[in-house]
């Protein structure tokens, strides 16, 4: 039985639902990146990164390739690019509206 488009969806966000996996399609927004680099630019242990680039791998959000010694990963698709910038956008309003908020409360507070 195939699974319902929904599940898929879910699956799909839990498997984005890790910071480093973030970061890692963040930086490769700017094109293909070796894995030193991403290394560099995430400060976290070897092992964890080798872990979160094998999820996006297997997903088939990104690709690797060798040359060498050195394995370079970059996004399969530019979709992952625009759903990024959604992410944003829709953070942003969040932001926007608890700051709106938050001002709210102080305002209403009473002097003392």
């Amino acid at each position: 039985m195939p699974v319902p488009l929904y599940e898929a969806k879910a699956e799909f966000f839990r498997m984005l639902g890790h910071p480093v996996r973030i970061r890692v399609l963040e930086l490769l927004q700017d094109g293909p990146k070796p894995v030193r680099d991403l290394l560099a630019a995430i400060e976290v242990e070897p092992s964890n990164l080798s872990q979160q680039l094998a999820v996006l791998r297997r997903s088939g959000i990104v690709t690797a390739t060798r040359t060498g010694s050195t394995v370079v990963y970059e996004l399969a698709g530019g979709d992952v690019a625009e759903l990024l910038a959604a992410a944003r956008r829709i953070l942003s309003g969040l932001l926007v509206g608890r700051q709106e908020l938050l001002e709210e409360l102080r305002a209403s507070e009473p002097t003392q």
